[in-house]
């Protein structure tokens, strides 16, 4: 069962914040909720305030709580030989029934593991981390976002893929404005919000380099500009976001944040 945070009925938007797991057979009831890094639940839903999703979270977190704590005493904490399968059965559904709260369940779902706990910790990265979207994934949707933007902004057919450098060393970049043969700027939409924070400053580091061998070939354009999304809260993965746009900004270009579209685009519509 997954947690889904909708604070706007109105819009049917939601966003996964928790998954909860349940095998009355095996005695195991277990959750995780998204109690931490809510950035991205405050960025999404506009006028939204944070306080009221650490509200909303934690007073299910304590709900949950109790049921465990009901399970328990039926014999889920193996203290009995028998365990009331059926009671839990009707408490589970109970406590997943449909509410007009900002936080809701989904359908029940089945799934099958040897490992209840490491299913669950899996579960919770697939749906609620995104655990899917690797560095790749995110930047490949970052590019399609801008382009997307571009062409709003009737910019779109001025940029083009394009390797810049020489024969022996060359880097691509998604979006290249060029007047005839002359490269006038180029575009990177970069991720650094990986979920490790020696992959964030990895990651800089490698397009530092790249930036500084085109510099070093004359190769790099005048304007080029990373666009870059970071991760959502302040802890270390934060630092090492700060650390890699520094050493990107050492090269001398320039380093906005994707989420700033106004900045973006004026550097794209710039001459």
């Amino acid at each position: 069962m997954i947690v889904r945070f909708m604070p706007y009925v109105e819009t049917g938007e939601f966003a996964n914040v928790g998954v909860v797991m349940i095998s009355p057979r095996d005695r195991y009831f277990g959750f995780k909720l998204e109690t931490r890094r809510y950035a991205r639940l405050t960025s999404f839903f506009k006028d939204l305030e944070g306080r009221l999703y650490r509200s909303a979270i934690y007073a299910v977190k304590q709900e949950l709580e109790r049921v465990h704590a009901l399970l328990k005493d039926t014999g889920f904490d193996q203290r009995y030989k028998h365990n009331d399968e059926t009671f839990a059965k009707q408490l589970f559904t109970e406590l997943t029934r449909p509410r007009e709260t900002m936080l809701r369940f989904s359908e029940p779902r089945v799934v099958l593991a040897e490992e209840p706990v490491k299913k669950l910790d899996e579960l919770f990265g697939y749906y609620v981390e995104h655990s899917f979207a690797t560095k790749q994934y995110r930047e490949t949707v970052l590019e399609s976002q801008l382009r997307r933007l571009l062409y709003q902004e009737k910019l779109g057919e001025r940029f083009t893929p394009e390797k810049l450098g020489d024969d022996e060393y060359h880097v691509s970049f998604p979006f290249v404005e060029k007047q005839q043969t002359e490269v006038m700027c180029a575009i990177k939409p970069l991720n650094l919000g990986q979920q490790d924070s020696s992959h964030i400053v990895e990651h800089g580091g490698k397009w530092q380099f790249r930036i500084n061998e085109l510099k070093r070939r004359h190769r790099l354009p005048r304007r080029v500009l990373f666009a870059v999304e970071g991760p959502d809260d302040d802890s270390q993965r934060g630092e090492a976001y700060h650390h890699a746009v520094a050493l990107l900004q050492q090269t001398g270009v320039s380093v906005l944040p994707m989420a700033n579209k106004d900045a973006v685009l004026e550097f794209a519509k710039a001459e």
